[in-house]
């Protein structure tokens, strides 16, 4: 059982600071796409690289960051701070989508294996079957994807998506959007999100979501802004990721990363990422960027 003080931490944190006007997720207003709101997706899609895209059939990707003390403390489980340093990603497009991930820290290694019907985590190759460590790594498989791929997440599965108010994200006008998904990301029913996409090159600058499918998450609003675009394999990938908190606690630094390595199609298949360690095409780390 934890101590006594480590279980009140989070909440007095939370009383001290969530008194503060917290920023949220503007209601949905309908309950299907406007074609208005679906243009400026689709133009977003194209701008990224969306033709290319379609030609992906498997990705490898790298990551390296830093996370910020205080929110590893509130959300210790989904931040795992002591296994999740640096990543070497694997995610099989062709087919059903398949996410493998292996987690590097101080502590060891934490292999997690995302389909679409369930997870699996192992730590330092051992099972793992927590409920609350599944929900969680689940919630940062899908999340990852969904940053990574931007727009590309949302061309399939909204329940509904609309025009939202147009804002600026570091001094650069945006157009916004705003979706519902269900189910949403992780093991969440549902999730709402707010696209921000630049008004004059159509790259997405920031995304807005909630955490549903994750207990301790429920209720919050987190956002990651997009940073360092380059061109790789014909699309317009992000390099450097923000996260911050925006609700309950308003700017809580959450993660700094940036993405270290990437290249397509390895001829990748299920059974290269399915066990508690990559295996086959999945073992060479991702191609390091310039």
């Amino acid at each position: 059982m934890r101590p006594i003080l480590s279980r009140l931490l989070p909440i007095a944190l939370l009383l001290l600071l969530g008194g503060c006007v917290s920023r949220g997720i503007p209601e949905a207003t309908g309950s299907d796409e406007q074609p208005s709101a679906r243009a400026v997706l689709q133009r977003s899609a194209e701008a990224h690289g969306l033709i290319a895209f379609r030609q992906i059939d498997d990705l490898s990707v790298s990551y390296a960051g830093e996370w910020y003390g205080l929110v590893s403390k509130i959300q210790p489980t989904l931040i795992d701070a002591d296994f999740r340093q640096g990543s070497q990603e694997r995610i099989i497009f062709k087919g059903s989508l398949l996410i493998g991930q292996r987690h590097l820290g101080s502590k060891g290694s934490k292999q997690v294996i995302r389909r679409s019907d369930g997870v699996q985590v192992f730590y330092n190759d051992a099972p793992a079957d927590d409920p609350e460590v599944l929900a969680a790594a689940a919630l940062v498989a899908d999340g990852y994807l969904m940053f990574l791929t931007g727009p590309f997440y949302f061309l399939d599965g909204n329940l509904s998506l609309e025009i939202g108010k147009n804002e600026d994200v570091e001094g650069r006008p945006c157009t916004t959007l705003i979706a519902v998904r269900r189910p949403g990301h992780g093991l969440s029913a549902e999730d709402r999100y707010q696209l921000f996409i630049d008004s004059e090159n159509h790259l997405l600058r920031r995304l807005r979501f909630t955490m549903e499918g994750l207990e301790s998450t429920r209720g919050a609003v987190a956002e990651v802004d997009f940073f360092d675009h380059k061109e790789i394999a014909g699309v317009t990938w992000p390099t450097r990721f923000y996260e911050r908190l925006r609700k309950p606690i308003p700017n809580l630094p959450v993660h700094d990363w940036q993405l270290t390595g990437l290249d397509v199609n390895r001829g990748l298949n299920a059974a290269d990422i399915s066990g508690p360690a990559f295996s086959g095409k999945a073992v060479a780390s991702a191609r390091g960027i310039d």
